[in-house]
């Protein structure tokens, strides 16, 4: 059977506030331990900006501990990423369409506009796309040029489903058990050269993979 536009738009419409009302209700029920968030909270507290960094693949829980602090988040305007507006709006996000490709100037001006607004923003440094576990330059170049910490968030769930996408992507099971793993804050020194900068991009890349390994062994 072949559906017109306006049934189309209403099932889209239906798909997306189920998935917001589905994720909240199973994320209410998961049991979630931070460990090393004291510098998070202080900075929130004072009403200083940051720059939130976590894997695409952790993206769910990575969102959803982060909501009501002030973040802003960009989302690509692709179909999935209204699904993703819609539960990002619900969780207080301050929320802006347009390219997700994190370096291309799009976006880097986009997320700069944020800061300036004094908006703190969380950002998946290796989406859209992947290569997964691979950081792009996005957020250090923002927390750099705007001279705020980068906090980089390791994420790990002891029972979910793991879909089979480039990011590997994670949906928590209802009553699982989640562990955050936050870095100190770290400060990009504004006057770095382009070689410096790509290698503290490197040395992040890695510090979130140490961290997001140390979020999934204390699940």
């Amino acid at each position: 059977m072949k559906l017109n536009n306006s049934t189309r738009n209403l099932l889209r419409f239906a798909g997306i506030k189920t998935a917001s009302f589905l994720v909240n209700a199973i994320l209410r029920t998961v049991k979630i331990n931070t460990i090393n968030q004291e510098a998070l909270l202080k900075l929130s507290r004072e009403g200083k900006n940051f720059v939130l960094s976590f894997w695409h693949g952790t993206m769910v829980i990575g969102w959803y501990i982060h909501k009501n602090l002030n973040c802003s988040a960009l989302v690509s305007k692709s179909k999935d990423g209204d699904v993703l507006t819609h539960v990002l709006e619900k969780w207080g996000y301050k929320v802006v369409r347009g390219s997700s490709h994190v370096g291309g100037n799009e976006a880097l001006i986009m997320l700069l506009d944020l800061i300036e607004q004094n908006y703190s923003v969380a950002v998946t440094p290796d989406g859209p796309t992947g290569p997964i576990h691979k950081m792009k330059a996005g957020a250090i170049i923002v927390a750099k040029r705007e001279n705020v910490p980068l906090i980089l968030v390791g994420i790990g769930c002891n029972r979910k489903i793991v879909f089979k996408s480039w990011d590997k992507f994670e949906m928590p099971l209802p009553f699982s058990k989640g562990s955050v793993v936050y870095s100190d804050p770290i400060y990009i020194e504004q006057n770095l050269n382009y070689d410096e900068t790509n290698k503290k991009i490197l040395e992040c890349e890695e510090l979130l993979n140490r961290i997001q390994k140390d979020a999934v062994e204390n699940c």
